[in-house]
């Protein structure tokens, strides 16, 4: 019989433990590669090409690109521009041992 092993028992195995430089790396990354899909989503949505929403935020069309294939290089003024620009809500939460705070 075949053992079924969990996504989060595979990222402890491969990865490390949550809190190790390697796992707090992949998810930081895994997170900006979804906020770039959000952001692509969210620009297509408004049937915007990505010069368009450039000009709206005072950037290139590179810098767009760029922004929706992963949001690592972005600050987050430029982030908050563009959710702005795409007439979107952003929330942000912090979170601190076992509470959250939010910023609607």
């Amino acid at each position: 019989m075949k053992k079924t092993i969990s996504l989060s028992e595979m990222k402890d195995k491969y990865l490390g433990m949550p809190g190790t430089i390697e796992r707090d790396q992949y998810e930081y990354e895994l997170r900006m590669d979804v906020l770039g899909k959000m952001i692509r989503a969210a620009r297509l949505e408004r049937k915007l090409t990505q010069e368009e929403l450039g000009r709206l935020v005072g950037v290139q069309k590179a810098q767009i690109s760029k922004l929706e294939s992963s949001a690592n290089s972005a600050t987050i003024d430029t982030i908050l521009k563009v959710f702005k620009a795409l007439q979107a809500e952003v929330s942000f939460y912090v979170k601190m041992e076992d509470n959250f705070l939010q910023i609607p």
